[in-house]
């Protein structure tokens, strides 16, 4: 290798080193920038706070939902064929289904940042599970009656569950648009 050939590699070498060097001092600098920027996290105590609430208000939209736009309309014979009313009514169900499944479904999630909730919840997550397609089912007037009654004691487990672990859990009633997504 000639001179002139050992001097280039000497000089790359170096150019690598100077360049991780930077590197790394942007990387530092990035990361002192993230660690300000990021938000100092909430103590334990506002976690679990926080958390209940949550649970109180995703459990209760559940509740109210089912019972407004299901449970009721349901006992009022709504759901039958020749009904007056009917596949408005099915498809109002149908929406509240969905919706019902999606907030047990956050509300368990919420549960799990409180350590007495989350012990009260953690036996209901596979009944929530097993109305993932309660929503199809009523849509479609496929819903039996052991259906709406699995609903019914899921909910009426996710609100003892609360109620066990200090947060009670009310029925709030969504809007129609809340039930589509809207």
């Amino acid at each position: 290798m000639s001179v002139a050939a050992q001097q280039e590699a000497v000089d790359e070498a170096l150019a690598v080193q100077a360049l991780t060097a930077q590197a790394a001092a942007w990387q530092e600098t990035a990361d002192e920038a993230a660690a300000a920027a990021t938000p100092a996290p909430t103590t334990s105590a506002e976690k679990q706070k926080f958390a209940k609430t949550r649970f109180v208000a995703n459990a209760g939209l559940a509740a109210g939902a089912t019972y407004q736009w299901i449970i009721k309309p349901y006992r009022a014979g709504k759901f039958k064929k020749g009904a007056s009313g009917r596949t408005f009514a099915l498809i109002k169900a149908g929406l509240a289904g969905a919706f019902a499944y999606n907030r047990l479904k956050a509300a368990a999630d919420n549960a799990k940042g409180d350590p007495l909730l989350s012990k009260a919840v953690a036996p209901l997550t596979a009944g929530i599970e097993s109305l993932k397609g309660l929503g199809s089912k009523l849509r479609k007037g496929d819903a039996t009656d052991a259906d709406l009654g699995s609903l019914q004691d899921v909910i009426t487990g996710v609100k003892g569950a609360g109620a066990g672990a200090g947060a009670t859990v009310t029925d709030r009633v969504p809007s129609l648009s809340q039930l589509s997504g809207g």
